[in-house]
């Protein structure tokens, strides 16, 4: 199954658990429309190298809302990385983190940016 819709999302700076460590923190939120009507919450770490367009990133995010329909929630893991400006990101759900009648939810979400910073994305899925 294929779920497509739009999202906003608030970043928060967060003081690092180490502050010499050159990693940032961040508080995450979101608010999904479209065939995902949710919000979410998460955290994010952070590293940008002195090489001009190379960082990375992982984040975790707790899903809360409906997904075609189906009510409960999820949890995706982010892995990203830019390669001096080449950008890599993968973005699944934590097996076994679905509730209610997403129990068993599997698949990855893309993120897209438009040239305008609006955001929104396609999340392949499947459910038992």
């Amino acid at each position: 199954m294929q779920a497509t819709g739009t999202f906003t999302v608030k970043l928060e700076p967060q003081p690092p658990a180490h502050a010499d460590s050159g990693l940032g923190r961040m508080g995450l939120a979101k608010q999904f429309s479209g065939d995902l009507v949710a919000h979410s919450l998460g955290e994010m770490l952070s590293y940008r190298s002195a090489v001009d367009g190379s960082a990375g990133y992982v984040a975790m995010e707790r899903v809360i809302g409906t997904l075609h329909g189906r009510q409960g929630s999820f949890v995706l893991q982010h892995s990203g990385t830019m390669d001096r400006g080449a950008p890599a990101l993968v973005v699944g759900v934590v097996p076994d983190s679905g509730t209610d009648e997403l129990a068993g939810l599997a698949g990855t979400l893309a993120i897209h940016i438009d040239a305008q910073g609006g955001h929104s994305y396609t999340f392949d899925y499947r459910l038992p």
